[in-house]
């Protein structure tokens, strides 16, 4: 009796150990899963945080690199805010020969059609050539000439100097965008002038200009609605 007892308790305690073994595999695997699904999770936020990434949103890295763009155009404005105000003060400082505002008479007009040579000696057929030279873009030769026959009127030394440095820059130089055309031999003699400038540094210059202007520019001036509009005018 006593051992079928003992028997018995031992069944009984492995079966009891086998519900407990069960017990606490279970909420193992339930764990397992809950990992697993995280895992998934943490795999698809992963996934989706690179689609988005790839995605580039409007306050991404690269925009933002892109906006200062706009700090570069108050750059420009201020570079050419700046350069404007230096040409003017170079416009001064290249005074030239003075152009009345009044009206040309009949007579002016006529002397003007005779000769090129009567029409620049007029401070009004000067100012007129030259609102057609601007109409052609190519304003340049006159006051290239005009800037010329100004340094010729200079004696101070410094002076004569400073004005033929800022002739050079703005209409010899070939960097500038009011170069006139020269050929090279007189771009030599410039050049050798350069080294110590005078008054009539840009004499075979200014002459080759005055030559482009009398054989191209001023017949089709004379031919210009320009001059014969205010002609007719004045008839």
């Amino acid at each position: 009796m006593i051992n079928a007892a003992i028997v018995a308790l031992s069944i009984v305690g492995q079966e009891m150990s086998a519900a407990t073994a069960v017990r606490r595999s279970v909420p193992s695997s339930n764990s397992d899963i809950r990992m697993r699904n995280n895992s998934r999770g943490a795999d698809h936020t992963s996934e989706s945080s690179n689609s988005q990434a790839h995605a580039t949103p409007p306050s991404s890295p690269v925009h933002e690199s892109a906006r200062p763009s706009r700090g570069c155009c108050f750059c420009c404005l201020a570079v050419k805010s700046s350069n404007g105000g230096a040409d003017k003060s170079r416009d001064n400082k290249l005074t030239t020969m003075p152009e009345k505002d009044e009206p040309p008479t009949l007579e002016e007009l006529k002397l003007w059609g005779e000769s090129f040579e009567k029409l620049m000696k007029c401070s009004g057929g000067r100012k007129l050539f030259r609102e057609f030279l601007r109409s052609e873009y190519s304003e340049e030769n006159m006051l290239f000439y005009l800037a010329c026959e100004d340094l010729k009127k200079e004696d101070n030394p410094e002076l004569i100097e400073e004005k033929a440095r800022l002739i050079y820059e703005d209409y010899i130089s070939i960097l500038s965008p009011k170069e006139v055309s020269l050929d090279s031999r007189v771009r030599e003699v410039i050049n050798r002038n350069m080294v110590e400038p005078t008054p009539h540094t840009f004499d075979e210059a200014q002459l080759q200009i005055w030559t482009l202007m009398h054989r191209d520019s001023y017949p089709r001036f004379l031919n210009s609605q320009v001059y014969k509009r205010l002609l007719q005018q004045l008839s």
